[in-house]
């Protein structure tokens, strides 16, 4: 297994340790993942993401390229600013979920998935018609999400750098616990606030040393996989593996607003997504929350009153704050308007379900 730079900080704070994409990464500490969940609801905590994956793009050809394989419009951006978006594939269906950030005017980050880094990083290299300039710095970077209310307040007193200024999904380049070149970025994935730091594996204790000295007054602790996975399932934010993949589009997945079909935008398979959404799909992407008693787990069948099969749970958890099973999972049209009665079936027995309009956490 691969290590990040804060492998032996987490088995040192006696984390429960486990592959996830390659990697040796903390699922939970020791006062476990719901203590964890609520405390980056409540006050602030920090994940350590260094296996997620970092592309350059760079040259004159860098927004180009980026608009052919990703389904956003990234001419938008101006530097500093960020985006969600995805490759979509030949199919319909989506190569990995990304963030694309504008660093320069010829010179643009990717950020993907830690579990598709050699996918993502062959699929670009393959579809790099225009000649633009690929590098994979994921070895090259460090990454930390800083989240929670009282984020702001810890990592403030580490940097001059006025974070108040810094928009949601916007960022700046800075000093941060006198390190230089940090990005420092107003994105997560949590939806309790928060900003996300890149930085030279070399700062990395650095930093994590700051961030632990300086908000000891804000209760700040480090927080695992676990707790990431029930804080952006109460957020009905998409993982990829569970709730998109290589046979599912944006389309289906409720992300119509991430794919834009704007003059001059040939990206990948096109023509097949305008169609998905002007005609419609067969199945859709919603959120719904237990009425009974029981826990929907992924691959879980979603059937109807009479017992038909009308679709699979993709993500399912007990939520911490809602303290009931919540989860996403792709039905039939039909029984995707919020208020719908569905049933989960658990070892073939029905649990009663309602599809709910998300997020479960306002």
């Amino acid at each position: 297994m691969k290590n990040t730079p804060f492998t032996d900080v987490h088995i040192a704070l006696g984390a429960k340790m486990h592959e996830f994409a390659g990697y040796n990464m903390p699922i939970e500490y020791t006062t476990g993942i719901i203590d964890e969940h609520l405390t980056v609801c409540n006050a602030v905590g920090v994940f350590d993401v260094s296996h997620m994956g970092e592309f350059w793009v760079k040259g004159p050809n860098a927004l180009a390229f980026i608009q052919s394989v990703t389904s956003n419009d990234a001419s938008v951006l101006t530097i500093g600013k960020a985006q969600y978006t995805c490759f979509p594939n030949e199919e319909g269906g989506i190569v990995d979920d990304l963030l694309v950030y504008r660093y320069e005017d010829e010179k643009y980050l990717l950020v993907v998935n830690a579990s598709n880094i050699e996918k993502d990083w062959n699929w670009c290299v393959s579809h790099n018609t225009v000649g633009a300039e690929l590098e994979n710095a994921s070895d090259k970077m460090g990454q930390l999400a800083v989240q929670g209310p009282k984020a702001i307040e810890v990592l403030q007193r580490l940097t001059p750098v006025d974070l108040s200024a810094i928009p949601y999904y916007s960022f700046t380049v800075g000093e941060f616990a006198g390190c230089k070149n940090v990005i420092i970025s107003n994105t997560g994935y949590t939806g309790a606030g928060g900003f996300e730091l890149y930085f030279y594996p070399s700062d990395a204790l650095t930093i994590w040393n700051a961030l632990f000295e300086e908000g000891k007054p804000e209760g700040i602790k480090p927080i695992g996989l676990g707790a990431r996975d029930t804080l952006r399932l109460e957020m009905c934010f998409c993982l990829y593996g569970n709730d998109l993949d290589d046979t599912t589009s944006p389309i289906e997945a409720g992300l119509g607003w991430i794919t834009k079909f704007v003059d001059g935008k040939n990206s990948t398979n096109r023509a097949e997504l305008e169609r998905q959404k002007k005609e419609g799909v067969t199945r859709k992407l919603v959120s719904f929350e237990i009425t009974d008693k029981g826990i929907p787990r992924h691959g879980y069948e979603i059937a109807d009153s009479e017992g038909n099969i009308i679709g699979t749970v993709t993500s399912g958890t007990i939520s911490p704050l809602l303290k009931k099973g919540i989860g996403m999972g792709y039905v039939k049209p039909d029984f995707a308007k919020a208020g719908t009665e569905i049933n989960i079936l658990v070892r073939n027995k029905p649990l009663k379900a309602q599809v709910t309009k998300g997020p479960f956490r306002k």
